[in-house]
């Protein structure tokens, strides 16, 4: 899509940094111009910054070990990505999106804490490998915003009712039982938005001219690299190992009756035509979890209650528990918790990561009918006393629990693929890659 008014700026932009480079003193050296490979809306992108991005992802794929595919197409795919984060990026700015500096600090803190290295160690890391801890933090920014715009602008509409939970797991249950989880590679030939019969015959075409390759024994991750519209498609298509519940919903039929080491024949969808490789599996099991029975009792504190007082009306009524006098009387008239006071206190069954880590700490060090010592946790000071533990067959409760968060998953990929199109079709964007000066 072409827009004359942002050309004009664009062809004026040029002009006047042409006349301002040749217009430079005698004694000035000679600077030369930086090429233009690509406008978006009023943005661009220049050479420099598209070779930098393609030697970092030679030498990504040059680790890995893939065979790397031609400079051209290379350059084709990774100016494809630098677009479409440029324009997620244009349009987090015009719906005011940001992410402060504490943000970023608190995140490159969990990327150290994830890898058990300090933060000096993780800067280190970096600068030795050639990266510049300045850039880092600034993509990392970008990568938070691209996040938070995704979740605003696409997730946070996605709607899922019961009878999407219903008839997926209707149709799930039996693969689940079966395996847990699949490694998935994936190739796509995309088609246009609005694509017209000729394109799509064109894009159907295309797709089986790739899966005879590959049936002909074509190494499937380097043709990705080479002929993927995927969003994976510079790391070989590779998804990953993917829960069964979360296998997008074009693939599930698919893949079910897909052994390791095979290729599904091209399967269309809105986005255009996908085919993948089933490489490895892992079997279900049954999911055994520990169980506790609990019940507490908690006094909040506030302007008028300190900590100090929380913890001795605590240590008080723990006494009289002891002493003799009923836990489920005292909690019903002290405990603060109002959704477990009417019930003497009682929590019921709780499963690992139902509860805030300091409760479940000092639940589960406690042997059965024993009653702890005043403790604290974001919502206050408590005492607790573990009632039952039990091993439970989570296996039911489980599929349920993440049935919903699979079906969130699919529709989000599906919608954030059909999303970043229509940006990039509404976008004015010229491309200049045939215009490049040989390096």
């Amino acid at each position: 899509m072409r827009h004359p008014t942002k050309r004009w700026i664009h062809i004026i932009q040029i002009t006047l940094l042409m006349w301002l480079t040749a217009n430079t003193t005698l004694e000035a050296a000679v600077v030369p111009l930086d090429q233009i490979v690509a406008v978006v809306n009023e943005d661009v992108i220049t050479r420099s910054e598209l070779d930098s991005r393609v030697r970092e992802m030679m030498a990504q794929l040059s680790q890995k070990g893939a065979n790397l595919p031609t400079i051209e197409i290379l350059r084709e795919q990774v100016l494809e990505r630098m677009i479409s984060k440029r324009l997620q990026l244009q349009t987090a700015e015009r719906l005011g999106l940001s992410v402060d500096d504490a943000t970023v600090t608190k995140a490159i803190a969990n990327i150290a804490q994830t890898n058990n290295i300090t933060l000096l160690q993780l800067r280190e890391v970096l600068e030795r490998d050639g990266i510049n801890f300045s850039l880092f933090r600034e993509q990392l920014r970008e990568d938070i915003l691209i996040n938070r715009l995704k979740q605003k602008e696409v997730i946070n509409r996605i709607v899922i009712t019961e009878q999407d939970i219903s008839n997926f797991l209707a149709r799930e249950i039996g693969t689940q039982r079966q395996r847990s989880a699949v490694h998935l590679l994936h190739i796509l030939i995309a088609t246009p938005e609005g694509a017209s019969p000729k394109d799509v015959q064109e894009a159907k075409q295309r797709a089986q001219d790739v899966y005879d390759e590959l049936q002909a024994g074509a190494d499937f991750s380097e043709t990705a690299v080479r002929v993927s519209d995927g969003r994976q498609a510079l790391e070989g298509g590779d998804l990953g190992w993917i829960e069964t519940s979360r296998i997008p919903s074009l693939f599930t039929k698919v893949v079910d009756e897909m052994e390791p080491g095979t290729i599904s024949e091209p399967v269309r969808n809105a986005s255009g035509f996908h085919m993948v490789k089933l490489l490895e599996v892992k079997g279900g099991e049954k999911l055994l979890i520990n169980q506790t029975r609990a019940r507490h009792i908690l006094i909040n504190t506030n302007e008028i209650v300190s900590d100090r007082e929380a913890k001795q009306r605590l240590q008080t009524l723990r006494e009289r528990i002891l002493g003799g006098e009923s836990f489920e009387t005292l909690a019903r008239s002290h405990s603060d918790d109002k959704a477990s006071a009417i019930k003497g206190g009682e929590l019921g069954w709780t499963s690992p990561g139902d509860l805030v880590p300091q409760f479940e700490e000092q639940m589960d060090a406690l042997p059965i009918d024993e009653i702890s010592e005043p403790f604290q946790t974001p919502f206050g000071w408590h005492i607790v006393q573990p009632l039952e533990r039990r091993q439970h067959d989570n296996t039911e409760e489980a599929l349920r629990n993440t049935a919903r968060q699979a079906i969130q998953k699919q529709k989000s990929e599906e919608a954030i693929e059909l999303w970043l199109r229509r940006l990039r079709d509404e976008a004015y964007v010229e491309l200049h890659l045939d215009e490049l000066d040989t390096p």
